[in-house]
Formats: C-alpha cells, sequence, structure tokens
C-alpha cells in the first residue's frame, strides 16, 4: 500500500508551503488554503521514520465530520474536501496559542499534579483527585504555539499581557472552546466514549473569528471508553484509551522518549500494519460509520489531480 510521508505540488496561485509534523499546507494566493493530512506520524515531537497506510484519511475525515458537526457554535474555515485526504478551506490568520481543554487529570496534567502543583496554567485545581478522574468543570490549559520545538503551558492572564491575544478575543475564544468541547462530550457518550481531553486552534478572517485546523481526532484528543469508567477508577486500574497513545507506549517500551541520542524502535510491516488498524478503529468508533479505504496506487497523483481540479473549479466560478 502506497503512503504519503511528503509533498512537493505546485499549485496554481500557490504562495507558500508548509510542512508540519503531520500536514503540509499550501497558502494559495493568501485566500485559500490546502492542507494535505500525510500518513506521517508524530510522537514525542519526533515524526517516525514510516507511513501509516491510511492515516492521512482517518485524520482528514475526522476533522471533516466534527467541523460540519459543530458549524453552528463557531464558523470554521473549511470549504471543501476535494480528496480523502485533503481539505481546503479559507486562508486565515491564526492565534499563537491553542487553547487546550480538560475534562479530566490525566496526561500531562496529571503528572503535573503528582509533582504538588495545584495550579495548571494558572487554574486552581482541587487537592485529593486521582488519575484520571473528571474536574469538577472542565479547564482551559493553554500552550504558546510553537513553529519549532516545544509549545509551551502559559496562563490566561500572561496571553493577555503579552499581547499575543487581546482580552476580547480570548474570552471568546474560551467561549467557542467551552462550547466546542461540550459538544464534543455529547457526541463521544453517544459512541460509548469519554472526551477527555483536546486542543483547538482558531484564527481570524475579516476580522471575524473561525476555528481551524483539525478537531477532535486521535492526534489532538483523547478518549477514553465510557463502558467500565467508573469501575476502573474504583479499582485503581488503568481506563480503557482511544488515542495515539498506544504509539507513544510501544515506543516507551522500546526505550524511546524523543530524548537525545535515542533510536527510534524499528518500525516492522506488522507494526505499521497494527497502527494502521488501530487508526481505523478509531475512525468507526469515534464516528459511528465503517471506513472507506481510499485507492492507495498512485495516491500522490489521486492527491493532486483532484485538488488541482478543485482549484482551478474554484478560481473559474469567482
Amino acid at each position: 500500500m502506497e503512503t504519503i510521508t511528503q509533498t512537493n505540488f505546485n499549485f496554481p496561485n500557490q504562495k507558500s508551503r508548509y510542512t508540519g509534523k503531520v500536514r503540509d499546507v499550501y497558502n494559495i494566493h493568501d485566500e485559500l488554503l490546502v492542507m494535505i493530512a500525510t500518513d506521517r506520524i508524530s510522537a514525542f515531537d519526533v515524526v517516525l521514520p514510516k507511513g501509516i497506510p491510511y492515516k492521512g484519511q482517518v485524520l482528514n475525515q475526522i476533522a471533516a465530520k466534527f467541523l460540519d458537526a459543530t458549524s453552528d457554535i463557531v464558523p470554521n474555515w473549511k470549504i471543501a474536501v476535494p480528496d480523502p485526504m485533503v481539505t481546503v478551506g479559507f486562508y486565515c490568520q491564526p492565534f499563537s496559542v491553542e487553547m487546550i481543554i480538560r475534562g479530566y487529570l490525566t496526561g500531562s496534567s496529571w503528572r503535573t499534579y503528582q509533582k504538588g502543583e495545584r495550579q495548571i496554567c494558572g487554574v486552581p485545581v482541587p487537592d485529593g483527585m486521582k488519575e484520571h478522574q473528571a474536574f469538577p468543570e472542565p479547564i482551559i490549559t493553554p500552550t504558546t504555539k510553537a513553529t519549532t520545538g516545544h509549545d509551551e503551558d502559559i496562563t490566561r492572564e500572561e496571553i493577555i499581557n503579552r499581547g499575543l491575544v487581546s482580552e476580547e478575543d480570548y474570552r471568546q475564544l474560551e467561549k467557542y472552546t467551552l462550547e466546542l468541547f461540550k459538544r464534543g462530550t455529547e457526541i463521544a457518550a453517544m459512541k460509548g466514549l469519554i472526551l477527555v481531553d483536546t486542543k483547538y486552534e482558531f484564527g481570524k478572517k475579516d476580522g471575524k473569528i473561525y476555528l481551524i485546523d483539525e478537531i477532535h481526532t486521535p492526534d489532538s484528543s483523547r478518549y477514553f471508553y465510557l463502558n467500565g469508567y467508573n469501575e476502573r477508577q474504583e479499582k485503581g486500574e488503568p481506563q480503557k484509551q482511544l488515542s495515539k497513545e498506544f504509539v507513544r507506549e510501544w515506543l516507551m517500551t522500546n526505550n524511546f522518549k524523543g530524548e537525545p541520542g535515542q533510536q527510534v524502535p524499528e518500525m516492522t510491516s506488522e507494526i505499521v500494519s497494527s497502527i494502521s488498524d488501530r487508526y481505523i478503529e478509531l475512525f468507526e468508533k469515534i464516528t459511528g460509520e465503517s471506513f472507506v479505504k481510499a485507492e492507495t496506487s498512485e495516491v500522490p497523483k489521486r492527491v493532486e489531480n483532484n485538488t488541482r481540479r478543485f482549484l482551478d473549479d474554484y478560481f473559474h466560478n469567482k
């Protein structure tokens, strides 16, 4: 099966190309963005050496479904999905913060809590909590949006005082973040899942705030299985997760945490296939739909032709 791990297209009116950890983003005349969800996979801020079949399709199609399912809450950048791995949308000026929202004390927030901290990004959290326990109310723990290296935790006050986002805009981002998380939680519950934490990114176009990038995907979110959650909590057992945590666990089992001098373990065809299968399972569980595999021969050609056809039609009909 062919995968896309890098692209270097030249579309009509293309101004620039940005390569992220997973997505390649093409700026079309400061008017549109073409976002290609590649089959790259990253963990511990390291892009792993092999692509995962269908991963880009899984992420792109989950994000598209959730953008559609939340468009009544906040306008979003999506215009069309001309290919299973591609979303085309409005070019927006992104805010330089990511809005992370947590419903449960888990992951990095739990590690911070274990060190005795009772504030996360300036938000107070109660004493006596257990790992994976629900917060009394979801908390927003923003980070800076680093172009290279690690994002850093930041407080609401620092964001406003440093002029990263105006107070008026930040209030609106908080409101949208809480409403999106509430909707995501409701949709997850209908699928027998708990939306544990996630991140949202926003930008501005013509003075208006838009939701941008991906939303509620397994790369940007953590899910628990609802069935058995309470029993596992009472027994102090690990929660059954639906996220790419299993990739991190495989790496850690093989002594890799992205630290200097560490080698990525060999990605055998069996490992690659199992990760692909898990991503397809994630898609089906999160969306409640069967995954339809796209054609995997000559994937770059298919992606380029479908995208180019859409752009030609878009500018022709303007």
